[in-house]
């Protein structure tokens, strides 16, 4: 029985190409796909080369490259299907790339969006705040305005007619006391105080004739008929004849008594009622204090 041994390899002619490397098959270009399937050949290979089956008769050699044709075209078949596998493996995660990439440009994208209006809100409440700081600059000063305002016309109140005291009381009653704090806002002050102008230069172009209980001469309180004349000057004469002038003051009217006019107030009071004639009546006028 003769027993089949490979021939060893030939040496390299002049320009023949270089044996492969130890470990590689010829002619066999595989992608890292193939390499576990690659090892898995030359292992089989490498295992039917060292211990080959005891050949009894020609055939022998035959059946062992049918064996090794066997296992080689096993591993083709393994390798074509693990690069099919690869392959789509391969595309899954490409397409699983392309759309975390396109997720991604989306939500830069909206970050930027966001960034841009957050920029936008931010620049927004800036001008916001520096307008409220300005408005409540604005609002001191028109509250300090308003407050000499009032200061003032509370002044001229104990000046006023006692009837024209009467009508304002409700506005008067509006202005906070100094050194407290005002409950009504800035622009309610000004409404108020304008109000109570108002009145005070009507009152200050008008005549008026009103009816009051005053002391006379005499000590005795009587009914009166009393014609203003603005807030400056004043007239009145009783039922029995009894007449007098009157002034404002810083501390309120002052009556003196004017029997020698009481023929001219009454005159005055006739005409004002339209119980006369209109004519001219001297009366006394006291333009200094």
């Amino acid at each position: 029985m003769r027993t089949i041994r490979p021939r060893p390899p030939a040496p390299p002619g002049p320009g023949a190409p270089a044996p492969a490397p130890r470990g590689r098959v010829p002619g066999l270009a595989l992608g890292r796909p193939r390499l576990t399937v690659t090892c898995a050949l030359l292992a089989a290979l490498c295992v039917g080369a060292a211990d080959p089956p005891a050949a009894t008769s020609p055939d022998a050699g035959v059946e062992v490259v049918r064996t090794t044709l066997a296992k080689w075209l096993d591993t083709q078949r393994a390798i074509a299907k693990e690069e099919r596998d690869w392959q789509r493996g391969r595309e899954v995660l490409q397409a699983r790339l392309d759309h975390l990439r396109t997720e991604i440009s989306d939500v830069e994208g909206k970050l930027t969006q966001a960034e841009g209006r957050v920029k936008d809100v931010n620049d927004g409440k800036a001008a916001l705040v520096a307008e409220d700081q300005q408005l409540a600059a604005l609002s001191t000063k028109l509250a300090d305005a308003v407050a000499t305002m009032e200061a003032k016309v509370h002044q001229v109140h104990a000046r006023l007619p006692e009837p024209l005291q009467t009508k304002l009381k409700p506005l008067y009653d509006r202005i906070p006391a100094a050194g407290t704090e005002a409950r009504v806002s800035v622009a309610e002050r000004y409404q108020n105080v304008l109000g109570i102008l108002n009145e005070l230069n009507r009152a200050n172009t008008d005549l008026s004739v009103v009816y009051e209980v005053r002391n006379l001469a005499n000590g005795k309180p009587a009914e009166v008929r009393t014609l203003y004349v603005g807030l400056t000057q004043a007239y009145f004469v009783s039922a029995g004849g009894e007449a007098g002038a009157g002034r404002p003051t810083d501390s309120g009217w002052t009556w003196q008594a004017a029997p020698d006019q009481a023929q001219q107030i009454a005159l005055a009071l006739e005409m004002m009622q339209n119980k006369h004639s209109p004519a001219f009546v001297p009366l006394p006028v006291r333009l200094q204090p």
